[in-house]
């Protein structure tokens, strides 16, 4: 078999890439000027038996989800010995498959670009930083400049080991663009190895804090289910059964740590670390977070039909105007030293500010004109 090197399915189609591609107007492969260009080529090696592709190519390129190659079927994009297929196709020796996008290649080679960098923990092997709200983490899609990974670059730019063009050093997990939080980023190929392994094992620990829509009975409480790419809206994740073969399995844990009537102040502890996880699963349970428009939290969900209590809530969109979610706290084991590493980051100002808001919502008469 041979393929691109160090690329897969899920990376060529970099975070909203394919839902845009197939959604646009004039993205899908037969919607197409009929110039389509192969980012991926992989020759079946002999002695296969028949197999289904999209099963196939789950087997055999790194980290790429079935989800994603369903859909890049569905749109036209996938295509054996010259001919497009569906994802039910079943592959056969000596078939060459190719992945064509209506863009040709991008170069993404990661120049370093001098940007500031909240650097809050250092050493040779590692350092764990704070990513601000608004930052788009890997480029992707659009951002090919001004990423966390460009001002990664510019910071360790002296250090001879550190390619920031290879995958074996470099960020070790990803948080959304429009999320707050810490990341740990490997100068080494050890380090990321050691601290990739206590991802896959669920030995590091991450908490996130959550403004949600409404209020729940149960102080803490666990969601399983598969979070995969959802087929109604593919710019955004959907829930599945945690039993079923679509999506990953994904599992978060929530503790309530503060009510204000109409939303909630809580905490999530992930398990897995899947695209959305935090963000869907909410959704999913009826608690979609405040402030997020692509799964429904810029609508007023909860509370009064009064005039005064809209304004409240849209004044309260105005202090953040982003999905309300931080990644607070990030613990591993040093991959060097064997030490415990635990860091916290303070809520960013904008997601202060509105739990401030509704903190002093809910120790205020309701009848107070105050609270727009």
């Amino acid at each position: 078999m041979s393929m691109e090197p160090d690329r897969d399915i899920d990376e060529l189609l970099e975070d909203d890439e394919l839902a845009e591609l197939m959604d646009g107007d004039d993205v899908s492969a037969s919607d197409s000027d009929g110039q389509l260009y192969e980012h991926l080529r992989i020759e079946v090696d002999r002695g296969q038996v028949p197999l289904r592709i999209d099963k196939y190519l789950t087997e055999h390129t790194q980290h790429s989800s079935r989800n994603r190659i369903q859909q890049a079927a569905e749109g036209g994009f996938l295509f054996v010995n010259d001919k497009p297929v569906k994802s039910n196709y079943k592959v056969r020796a000596g078939d060459v498959i190719s992945l064509r996008l209506t863009r040709p290649h991008f170069d993404t080679t990661i120049v370093p670009e001098e940007m500031p960098l909240d650097v809050r923990y250092e050493d040779d092997e590692l350092m764990v930083i704070y990513k601000p709200a608004g930052l788009v983490v890997h480029p992707g899609c659009g951002n090919f400049h001004g990423t966390l990974v460009h001002a990664i670059a510019w910071h360790l730019r002296n250090l001879p080991t550190y390619d920031p063009n290879d995958p074996q050093v470099g960020l070790v997990h990803r948080i959304d663009k429009d999320t707050s939080g810490l990341l740990v980023v490997a100068k080494t190929a050890a380090a990321k190895s050691n601290l990739g392994k206590q991802f896959f094992h669920h030995e590091t620990h991450r908490s996130y804090v959550a403004l949600v829509w409404g209020n729940f009975v149960e102080d803490e409480g666990r969601i399983e289910g598969n979070i995969g790419r959802d087929p109604k809206d593919r710019l955004r994740m959907a829930v599945f059964p945690p039993d079923s073969d679509t999506g990953k399995p994904a599992i978060t844990h929530y503790k309530v740590l503060e009510r204000y009537g109409y939303t909630t102040l809580v905490e999530c502890r992930l398990e897995t670390g899947r695209t959305h996880q935090i963000r869907a699963h909410m959704k999913h349970i009826g608690h979609p977070l405040f402030a997020d428009e692509r799964y429904g939290g810029c609508e007023i969900l909860r509370g009064e039909r009064t005039a005064s209590y809209k304004a409240y809530v849209q004044n309260c969109f105005k202090l953040c105007s982003r999905q309300a979610l931080h990644a607070q706290t990030l613990g591993f084991i040093h991959p060097k030293t064997g030490e415990q590493m635990d860091f916290t980051s303070p809520l960013p100002d904008d997601l202060q500010a509105l739990v401030d808001k509704w903190r002093r919502r809910l120790n205020t008469s309701e009848n107070n004109s105050s609270f727009t």
